[in-house]
């Protein structure tokens, strides 16, 4: 289930929210000109360390990892980086939007235990 289209597509959703979440975040947590620093540098330092860091033939991704890592730390890694975008928009005062971005990372990786497995292995 977890390379089914739906899961994979709202996965990709996901990842738009977090990189959102975490702009969100950097703008309305800062003043002045930090308000334009973090809200790009955030997602931006979020979106490099997720096509960077990768396991090796991973059927969710491409199969490549520019740099290879445990399936463990990749984990982790996108736990962050998706929790990290929810609390972004909850943090901002967004909390609804931040409550069910939470909600839906949750219900993705429930029906995503093939994947869990298939990591936590690797």
């Amino acid at each position: 289930m977890g390379n089914a289209w739906w899961n994979l597509t709202l996965r990709f959703l996901l990842e738009l929210a977090a990189l959102l979440g975490l702009g969100v975040a950097g703008w309305n947590l800062s003043e002045g000109w930090w308000h334009w620093v973090l809200a790009l540098a955030l997602p931006l330092i979020a979106a490099v360390l997720w096509g960077t860091f990768a396991v090796l033939n991973d059927p969710s991704r491409s199969g490549r990892a520019p740099v290879p890592v445990p399936g463990a730390v990749r984990l982790a890694l996108e736990l962050v980086i998706l929790f990290g975008g929810a609390a972004g928009f909850y943090a901002a005062g967004y909390a609804t939007t931040g409550l069910i971005v939470a909600l839906l990372i949750a219900i993705s990786y429930a029906f995503s235990l093939d994947r869990l497995g298939w990591l936590l292995k690797q």
